[in-house]
């Protein structure tokens, strides 16, 4: 069965959430944004959890349904930890995204757990606690469970972050290392930049959204064809068999908010020649500059950048196809903010002709596009899906900028082409 899965969101008792993120709305999101398979996120928040179990049934091995809905919608179980602890004489700051095959592996990682920190206060709980610790409770619950290391290039909270990550895998989790099976990504980087490191090929590369609120779920995700079940996504995952796991749905890596070096609040954004240049210092305030996940994974990289006509892209490595999310695609058509009444409409009008947002951009037809919608919103949909964006990138936590219509010379730009 083809399917998309966003296993990385956030409950109403994550910090920064919007309180719509409940079991009713994320039921009908999904179904809207064309999602099959999601994440619970923050089971081990103790209301959370509860309201998930009380609200969930299972359907399939190891994923779930919410009571009473005929949406189609499924859950996973999953969660994200913090870990803050010192290693090799370095203070670490680490998210690892969990995932796990029922209730009850969840429930038996939150009472390991709940001794460990204070798992209410936050529904992304910070503990001081190695990831190799982590990873070993996770196994413990249930030799199932995955533990995959969030947003794996973010400066501050990551695993190969330049603030306060590792250089490998093994330097993170050592002999645990073999039991990692996948990184998320993040937005700020997308497969090729990934690819350079040939120490990632055995695992996979997977995308989710990290989404705080409904209408950014989706906004990066992954597309299998196997059972729908936790046992078959696992195997997709972990075997990297192209047949299962088809591709990842990724946002433009520039639009992230870390993709470049930089100070925000100086208004200073470089590439990283551009820091290395200057020694990574700000030139306004002189102090060291944020390095961004393209020059981190230029520190680390033991390939060169890979390129279409000549090759590079690792065996069995998996396809992907950026996307920007079609609200923001309907707003930049009729400049209008995305919570603009008709940018709403223009949205709900799509939803409704062909079911749901991925098929409004991955599938429809450019014809089907123009009798259901406006020129400019049609023409948009067709220039995403042809790469021909215009973004000025993010830095510092500063989300890059996106042009679909406009001249390339105006801004330093970076044109994108879909692989």
């Amino acid at each position: 069965m083809k399917f998309v899965g966003d296993f990385h969101i956030h409950s109403k008792y994550a910090r920064a959430t919007s309180q719509d993120m409940v079991p009713e709305n994320l039921d009908v999101w999904a179904k809207k944004k064309g999602i099959k398979v999601l994440g619970t996120g923050d089971f081990t928040h103790p209301a959370w959890f509860a309201d998930l179990k009380s609200k969930l049934s299972e359907q399939e091995p190891g994923l779930y349904a919410l009571q009473g809905s005929d949406s189609g919608t499924r859950f996973v179980f999953s969660s994200e930890i913090s870990c803050i602890y010192s290693k090799k004489g370095r203070v670490r700051r680490i998210h690892l995204l969990l995932l796990v095959p029922s209730l009850q592996a969840a429930a038996s990682i939150n009472n390991r757990l709940d001794s460990r920190g204070n798992l209410r206060s936050d529904g992304r709980p910070i503990l001081g606690i190695d990831a190799t610790e982590v990873l070993k409770i996770a196994l413990d619950a249930s030799p199932e469970a995955l533990v995959i290391p969030s947003h794996a290039w973010t400066p501050w909270f990551s695993v190969f972050g330049s603030k306060s990550g590792f250089d490998s895998l093994e330097e993170c989790f050592d002999e645990y290392a073999k039991h990692i099976h996948a990184i998320e990504t993040g937005l700020s980087s997308d497969p090729p930049m990934n690819w350079r490191l040939s120490a990632l090929d055995k695992i996979a590369l997977i995308s989710n959204s990290d989404c705080h609120s409904l209408a950014k779920m989706g906004r990066e995700a992954n597309v299998f064809d196997t059972e729908l079940s936790y046992p078959g996504i696992r195997d997709a995952i972990v075997t990297k068999d192209p047949k299962k796991f088809l591709s990842t749905i990724e946002f433009f890596p520039e639009e992230g908010k870390y993709h470049y070096d930089g100070h925000r609040l100086c208004q200073v954004c470089f590439s990283p020649a551009e820091s290395r240049s200057r020694n990574n210092i700000c030139p306004k305030c002189g102090r060291e500059l944020t390095i961004g996940v393209l020059n981190r994974v230029e520190e680390l990289a033991d390939r060169p950048p890979f390129d279409k006509s000549t090759g590079g892209k690792p065996e069995g490595a998996i396809p992907f196809k950026s996307l920007i999310p079609l609200q923001e695609i309907i707003a930049e058509a009729l400049h209008m903010g995305v919570v603009a009444k008709q940018c709403r409409a223009e949205y709900e009008k799509l939803i409704s002709a062909f079911g749901n947002e991925f098929a409004v951009l991955l599938e429809a037809e450019p014809r089907e596009l123009q009798a259901a919608t406006l020129p400019a919103i049609s023409q948009a949909i067709a220039q995403v899906r042809a790469g021909q964006v215009i973004i000025e990138p993010g830095y510092d936590g500063e989300y890059g900028k996106i042009q679909i219509f406009g001249k390339q010379e105006e801004m330093p730009t970076v044109q994108k082409q879909l692989f």
